[in-house]
């Protein structure tokens, strides 16, 4: 399954590495996971709340990000900048317009645990406990 993450999704990782089943969701061969180039920049600029609520220091939280960010296509601006003003018209929060943009571009579903996002209905959003249920990795199995 196609997904664009939210850069949320990457915070929930970041900030409680022990969450295995998301964890396990995230290194799933089943997903193939893509995100704007802005998702690395959200990260670094939010690293000082990342390292105090997870309680790694910067170079692990840097150690982390690289490994999570290899498990992403990330597209630059331009890859998608041609769906920006359709993401606009549709996206709920403007912070996440390159989400959108991307999702469009890609034509799948963005997985999010942000709630507003769900108030439009041309993109789907997933949220992390959907796509849990959805693998069932809770059993060992994905259906």
């Amino acid at each position: 399954m196609e997904l664009v993450a939210d850069a949320n999704v990457l915070f929930s990782l970041l900030i409680a590495t022990k969450q295995s089943k998301t964890a396990d969701l995230f290194f799933s061969d089943e997903l193939t996971l893509y995100a704007p180039e802005l998702i690395v920049k959200e990260c670094i600029e939010h690293r000082s709340e990342i390292c105090e609520k997870s309680g790694l220091d910067a170079k692990d939280v840097d150690i982390l990000l690289t490994l999570f960010s290899a498990k992403i296509n990330i597209l630059s601006f331009y890859e998608f900048d041609n769906y920006i003003p359709m993401a606009k018209n549709i996206c709920p929060d403007p912070d996440d317009v390159e989400y959108f943009a991307v999702a469009l571009k890609m034509k799948c579903p963005l997985w999010s645990n942000d709630k507003r996002l769900k108030l439009q209905d041309k993109i789907k959003v997933l949220s992390t406990f959907e796509l849990i249920s959805l693998f069932d990795f809770g059993s060992g199995r994905s259906s």
